[in-house]
């Protein structure tokens, strides 16, 4: 089993990335998000998932593991396969469908090509008891919202705490750097983006 690859970017295509490792060439399908990361010509590590059947064999490759994380959660839902996975990826960041998910919003499923309002529909509801067992699993009791600010960025802010749980970070981790954004007028993906922003610093 492959876990990630590492080499330089030879070839680049559309959907496609090429990384020659000790001079055999590996063609990973990619999403857009992490087309745009890679530079043809330098060096690259990309985490693998791979999708054997009986007349193929493909590799798929993310630059970030939440990316590949999401990946292989979209093809455990029935009826979704890389394809389907793929193109939504390519059209949201690993938050964005974590808080999409959380909140049924079938809309930011349905922006990608391909994705119907049925198809939506079920990878919210086979999806959200999935992430509602690993937020469970991680998070014990719900943090303490004290230092988060009341009134209409309440529920943006609580939304973002549980995207960010479902992306593997503890509320310990997240009620620190909460406190340095003001979160007012801010949206849930708008906050869990900053907060990811100053965790990286």
């Amino acid at each position: 089993m492959l876990y990630h690859i590492e080499g330089r970017v030879s070839e680049m295509e559309p959907a496609l990335a090429v990384i020659d490792c000790g001079g055999i060439g590996f063609a990973l399908n990619v999403t857009a998000n992490t087309l745009a990361g890679l530079k043809l010509g330098e060096k690259a590590r990309l985490y693998v998932s791979e999708s054997i059947g009986e007349n193929n064999f493909d590799l798929y490759g993310f630059l970030d593991k939440n990316e590949r994380r999401f990946f292989e959660l979209l093809i455990s839902v029935s009826g979704i396969g890389p394809k389907a996975a793929m193109s939504i990826l390519s059209h949201s960041t690993p938050e964005g469908l974590a808080l999409a998910i959380i909140s049924g919003n079938e809309k930011a499923l349905t922006v990608a090509p391909g994705i119907g309002k049925k198809i939506a529909q079920r990878v919210i509801l086979e999806l959200k008891d999935k992430v509602s067992k690993e937020m469970n699993g991680s998070v014990p009791e719900m943090p303490s919202f004290a230092a988060v600010p009341s009134g209409n960025a309440a529920p943006a802010v609580n939304d973002a705490m549980a995207g960010l749980t479902v992306l593997g970070y503890s509320s310990a981790e997240i009620a620190p750097v909460l406190k340095k954004i003001d979160t007012r007028d801010m949206t849930a993906e708008q906050i869990i983006k900053a907060v990811l922003k100053q965790m990286v610093k």
